[in-house]
């Protein structure tokens, strides 16, 4: 089988078909907003990145207070926005200084969202990511920034009865943290997951059974020192050889294959990287591929 080369229509075929988050019907290819931070081609190939990914079918991006200029640049690209357009916000980090630290007291939560609905210009949060730091990967809470789960929860759905959130989500937790919060009402789980890393498969098999929305981050391995690059694994280059796609579209079309409620949000500066992510959403894997990828 060969893989298309372009993204379908987005008009008729959403990247990746679709999939429900906290009450919306959005692509399961969406956009995570964070590398623009990063990027060093400029202000304006930023908004154009945005408008393009919008343009391609992308309806659901995460972002956050704590990403440096994001938020302003995704109003500035996009308002008005889309009546389609999720927005995904996440608290519990902020950045005085440029320099990221743990921000996880309650009143700390209600004034990251506050920042985000300001910043975005919205009166409502789709969707708001909690980002625990108990564990690797990034941040450790110390000192005061040691919060009790039930506290933050508690401020999250204060804000939620308040309109200001239409759903809670959860970052970087356990399986016993996720099955704690359920009670909360949880609409998806942004985990560190991908071929190669599978610690929190067992938090996975807990949203399959509750049929909650599966988001992970790093697809394609880690920034961070010492982790493997998933699309320099022999067994993902060999698939896409034979797909004729490249390893970071069979790593990601992998990710869609395990759980019909994964959303991906696979970030980048690059517009060709733009597309080729969102072709992924056309690519199908066969039984034996991901049998294949699942032995990785």
């Amino acid at each position: 089988m060969t893989a298309p080369q372009s993204p379908a229509d987005p008009t008729t075929t959403p990247p990746g078909g679709t999939a429900r988050l906290a009450g919306r019907t959005v692509a399961r290819i969406g956009f995570g907003v964070m590398q623009l931070h990063y990027a060093t081609a400029g202000r304006d190939a930023a908004l154009g990145l945005l408008r393009e990914a919008v343009d391609l079918g992308v309806n659901h991006l995460d972002t956050a207070h704590f990403y440096g200029p994001c938020n302003e640049l995704v109003r500035t690209a996009l308002a008005p926005y889309p009546d389609d357009l999720v927005l995904a916000g996440k608290v519990g980090a902020d950045d005085p200084g440029g320099k990221l630290v743990a921000a996880q007291r309650p009143e700390q939560l209600r004034a990251q969202v506050e920042a985000n609905l300001s910043v975005l210009g919205v009166e409502r949060l789709d969707v708001v990511n909690l980002r625990r730091a108990d564990a690797p990967p990034g941040l450790i809470a110390e000192g005061d920034q040691k919060v009790d789960l039930d506290s933050q929860l508690a401020e999250l759905s204060a804000l939620r009865d308040a309109g200001k959130i239409g759903g809670i989500g959860l970052s970087n937790v356990s399986a016993d943290q996720l099955r704690q919060a359920l009670p909360a009402g949880i609409v998806c789980v942004q985990n560190d997951y991908s071929v190669l890393e599978r610690a929190t498969e067992p938090v996975l098999a807990l949203c399959r059974e509750h049929g909650i929305a599966w988001v992970p981050f790093f697809p394609l391995g880690s920034r961070f020192p010492g982790r493997p690059k998933v699309t320099g694994h022999p067994e993902v280059v060999a698939v896409a050889e034979e797909l004729s796609c490249t390893p970071a579209q069979v790593a990601l079309a992998w990710l869609l294959a395990v759980y019909d409620r994964t959303l991906l949000i696979a970030g980048t500066a690059d517009p060709v990287h733009l597309r080729e992510n969102i072709a992924a959403g056309s690519i199908r894997l066969s039984p034996q591929a991901v049998a294949r990828l699942n032995r990785v």
